[in-house]
């Protein structure tokens, strides 16, 4: 059954007696999962590039040799990527090989890892009624926690946006009442067996942040055959519309909706602009407000994001844009950021 919700986006940046009784069976049913995946998970550290604050997440175990499966929404803006393995305490440095920003979809590759354990995808259909643990870095803490519950539904749409105005739709999801926290992002929902069966990446609360609090009421899965569909895509190296491999470009400006009626044409308001990047260079302010890109109208951050994720570093871009005292054009090179 397929559902459809609006979500916003906040991430943080965790012997036998002859009878047994439903809650021993649960139990040992945990205990057994808790087992089986610990080996393939990891916590990521992203340090923002440019506020230089500090985001963690988690992530999958796909190979031996160091490639990791996690959230877009993880790695974006990273300026440094630390990738810890809980059951051995061994820390390495991350960089990112490719993403999905539709899809909230990355692969980052460790530098001289080796031996690592690798997750265990289920391959039976994931129905309503299954009993399901998501596990993760549920508060930032560095420890890997467990959430219990079951599935939901399937097949559920979400849109999720974050706190610069930019949002997803994402569809196919596997929806449970695992209780998923913040840090909990790229982390595994696995079954009484251990095998995973989606990548969290969302959750709704009565604050209706994509990832609130512990008393969150829903939390979202992107299934793993999907993931690990989107993975291999990013592996082949080839970028398509919806998959990005290589550098950035970058425009060097936070945005938002422009809402409040105080100029003529509709456009996206500049909330921030980074010092020496490519907009400021070309004379963009805070308060402006960009109307268009290479005369294409943009009427929301994310089709700013989108437009310039199309592009390569170097690149020229003509912004028309306007402040108090006018309309102005403007031409700027775009620079080489941090994913998106």
């Amino acid at each position: 059954m397929s559902t459809s919700r609006h979500l916003s986006r906040f991430f943080l940046p965790l012997v036998l007696a002859a009878l047994l009784t439903a809650a021993v069976l649960a139990k040992l049913a945990f205990a057994k999962t808790t087992a089986t995946v610990g080996n393939g998970i990891v916590i990521v550290y992203n340090r923002l590039a440019y506020s230089g604050e500090a985001a963690a997440g988690t992530g999958m175990v796909l190979t031996s040799s160091g490639e990791i499966l996690t959230n877009n929404h993880v790695v974006s803006g990273a300026g440094k990527l630390t990738v810890t393995v809980p059951a051995t305490g061994k820390s390495y440095t991350g960089k990112v090989v490719g993403y999905d920003v539709a899809d909230d979809v990355a692969v980052i590759k460790l530098s001289g890892a080796s031996n690592l354990k690798t997750i265990s995808a289920r391959q039976l259909p994931v129905t309503a009624g299954l009993r399901v643990t998501a596990v993760g870095n549920a508060g930032g803490t560095g420890s890997l926690t467990r959430a219990p519950g079951s599935v939901t539904a399937t097949g559920t749409t979400i849109t999720a946006s974050d706190d610069q105005g930019s949002s997803e739709t994402l569809t196919g999801l596997i929806e449970t009442d695992a209780a998923v926290q913040p840090g909990d992002s790229g982390g595994p929902l696995v079954d009484s067996a251990g095998r995973v069966v989606g990548m969290t990446t969302a959750a709704s609360a009565g604050s209706g942040f994509r990832f609130a609090d512990a008393q969150a009421s829903s939390g979202y899965a992107i299934p793993i055959t999907k993931a690990l569909k989107i993975a291999k895509q990013i592996d082949s190296g080839t970028s398509t519309a919806r998959i990005h491999i290589g550098a950035t470009a970058f425009l060097g400006v936070s945005l938002s909706a422009t809402s409040d009626g105080y100029y003529d044409e509709s456009g996206v308001t500049v909330e921030g602009v980074v010092s020496g990047g490519p907009a400021a260079k070309a004379g963009l302010q805070t308060g402006d407000v960009i109307l268009s890109l290479d005369g294409r109208t943009v009427g929301s951050p994310t089709t700013v994001r989108s437009y310039v994720l199309s592009k390569k570093p170097g690149q020229k871009v003509s912004v028309r844009y306007m402040d108090e005292t006018g309309t102005y054009t403007t031409t700027l090179t775009l620079g080489s950021g941090p994913p998106q």
